[in-house]
């Protein structure tokens, strides 16, 4: 469940760096335009960078839980509370980020710079559903090695 469940928010965080790119390199008219796609604080082409390097981490560990064996699918009750309190942190701080940006930029209200936000919400929930994988009990009572 949790394999599939991080592939899923992979697919969205995908679509959500090739809608952007499909607008900064081919001005794509049925998209946001760019100015709807993020802050403008790092330059698109080192997010683009980030994103991709973001994105391969996403595939390898959503591919890891789904098979159930590898670096990031093995049990690690450690990573579990950091992962489960760090995406909750995550996305109180997108709370705060969208009532601030409503109340600072009322011309925004309701949806405009959404996307980032809401992007950041899956991003967050990627984090929370990975932390969720560590926090089962069963991965930790696997059988050993028959006698």
């Amino acid at each position: 469940m949790h394999g599939p469940l991080l592939a899923f928010l992979t697919l969205l965080f995908f679509l959500r760096v090739l809608g952007q790119a499909l607008v900064a390199f081919f001005g794509v008219p049925w998209l946001p335009p760019m100015g709807e796609w993020f802050s403008g604080l790092i330059p698109y082409p080192t997010l683009l960078a980030i994103q991709a390097v973001m994105l391969v981490g996403m595939i390898k560990i959503s591919a890891e839980l789904w098979r159930g064996r590898g670096f990031f699918a093995a049990p690690r009750p450690g990573w579990a509370k950091f992962l489960i309190v760090f995406s909750a942190i995550y996305a109180g701080s997108m709370v705060l980020r969208y009532l601030l940006t409503m109340l600072l930029r009322p011309e925004t209200r309701w949806l405009g710079g959404a996307i980032p936000i809401f992007f950041h919400f899956v991003l967050a929930g990627f984090f929370y559903v990975w932390g969720r994988y560590h926090a089962r009990r069963d991965i930790f009572a696997r059988p050993g090695p028959a006698c």
